[in-house]
C-alpha cells in the first residue's frame, strides 16, 4: 500500500534558550552531530518527491538554529508549506523573515498567565510570548497558541482564554506526557482530563482559521458524544500520513512517542524516500491489527476504527501501543453513563 505523506514534524535542532518543565525532548544542548545544511536540503527534496504537504519547524527552538532561514526557504521553494513551532523569545528578530516567508501558520507556546508561564519555562518568557503574539498578528501571520496542561497549569485555563480573546489566534490545548523532563506527579488525571474537553466543549470548536477557535489536540476526542469533531479520528497518523525527524537525521512517526524507541532509520544511512515506502517501516500502525488493542480499548465498538487513540498518550500511560487511558467516550460511558449512540460507524 502506498502512503500518501501529508506532514513531516522536523526537530531542526535540540539547542534551546529555554529548559521548560514540561518538555518532552529534554531540550537544551544541540546534538553533536546535527544534520548539516546541506543534508537538509537533500531532506527537503525528498520530502517534495514524496509528495509531502507541510514541513513544520521546530527544535528545541527552531531560531536558534544559524541556518534556518536557508532551511525554511528551501521547504518554500519546494513547494511545500511551511510552518514553525516557537517559544517566541527571538521572533521579533526575525519578524521581517517570517513576514517574507509566508508561514501557513506559526505556534506559540503560551502555558499560562505570567508567574505560571514564567515558572514552567523561564523568566521572562511570558512577556516574549505575547509581544511575539501581537507582532505576529500585525503582521497578519496565522498564529495558533499551544498550550500544555499539567496540574501546575490547569487552573489556568480560564484565565489564559480571558488573555487569548483579545488576540486572533487559534489555540491548541494538548496534555503534558511523562517523558523528557516532565515529573509523573503533574500528569493530570483521569478527572481533571475530562474537565479540559468539556472546557473546550464550553468554549465552542469552529473553523480551523476563524472565531478564535479552541481545539484539542490528538490526545482529545476519540467518538466522544460531546466533543465535535471526535467521529472524525481514524487512528494514529504515525507514519501512515506523518512522520517526525530528529536533528541527526532519524525518521520517526511522531517525535512525541520517544526519538530511539521508534526511529525506523537515518537519512544518513538510507534515503527518506527509502525508509517512507519501505513497507516494514512503522508497522506498529501499518501492519495494525485487532490483536494490538490494548485491554482499555478492546471492548470499544470503534476500537478497529480509533487503534486505541493518540499512541504517545498511550506508550508513555500504559507502556504499551493502542491502549490509551484517556478517552472521552469510555469516561462519558461509565463514569457518566452517557448511552451509546448509534451517529458513528465503523
Amino acid at each position: 500500500m502506498k502512503y500518501k505523506l501529508d506532514c513531516a514534524v522536523w526537530e531542526t535542532t535540540l539547542a534551546c534558550n529555554m529548559h521548560c518543565k514540561h518538555c518532552g525532548s529534554s531540550a537544551g544542548t544541540a546534538r553533536p552531530n546535527e544534520l548539516s545544511t546541506e543534508e537538509c536540503f537533500r531532506l527537503c527534496e525528498d520530502l517534495a518527491e514524496s509528495g509531502c504537504n507541510t514541513v513544520s519547524l521546530m527544535g528545541g527552538e527552531p531560531f536558534v538554529r544559524k541556518d534556518w532561514k536557508s532551511l525554511a526557504w528551501c521547504v518554500k521553494d519546494l513547494g511545500m508549506e511551511l510552518a514553525f513551532v516557537s517559544n517566541g523569545l527571538l521572533l521579533p528578530k526575525y519578524i521581517n523573515d517570517l513576514f517574507e516567508l509566508e508561514p501557513s501558520v506559526i505556534g506559540i507556546s503560551l502555558d499560562g498567565t505570567k508567574k505560571i508561564h514564567d515558572s514552567i519555562r523561564r523568566e521572562g518568557s511570558y512577556k516574549a510570548a505575547i509581544n511575539a503574539i501581537d507582532l505576529l498578528n500585525q503582521k497578519n501571520i496565522q498564529t495558533t497558541v499551544v498550550t500544555t496542561v499539567t496540574k501546575t497549569n490547569f487552573s489556568e485555563l480560564i484565565a489564559i482564554r480571558d488573555i487569548l480573546k483579545k488576540k486572533k489566534v487559534n489555540w491548541q490545548i494538548q496534555i503534558g506526557m511523562p517523558f523528557g523532563n516532565l515529573d509523573k506527579s503533574l500528569i493530570i488525571d483521569e478527572d481533571e482530563y475530562y474537565a479540559i474537553a468539556m472546557f473546550i466543549v464550553s468554549e465552542g470548536i469552529k473553523n480551523k482559521f476563524k472565531d478564535y477557535p479552541i481545539i484539542g489536540a490528538h490526545c482529545f476526542g476519540y467518538f466522544s458524544h460531546l466533543l465535535q469533531g471526535g467521529g472524525h479520528w481514524n487512528g494514529c497518523t504515525a507514519g501512515i500520513s506523518s512522520i517526525g525527524i530528529t536533528s541527526d537525521g532519524g525518521i520517526v512517526g511522531c517525535l512525541s512517542m520517544g526519538n530511539n524507541q521508534f526511529i525506523e532509520d537515518n537519512v544518513r544511512e538510507r534515503s527518506f524516500i527509502d525508509i517512507w515506502d519501505d513497507s516494514n517501516s512503522f508497522r506498529y500502525n501499518r501492519k495494525f491489527t485487532a490483536e494490538k488493542i490494548g485491554e482499555n480499548c478492546m471492548n470499544c465498538y470503534f476500537s478497529k476504527r480509533c487503534k486505541g487513540g493518540c499512541n504517545s498518550v498511550s506508550l508513555h500511560m500504559t507502556g504499551k501501543l493502542h491502549n490509551t487511558p484517556f478517552c472521552m467516550r469510555r469516561i462519558e460511558e461509565t463514569k457518566l453513563d452517557v448511552k451509546s449512540s448509534k451517529t458513528y460507524k465503523k
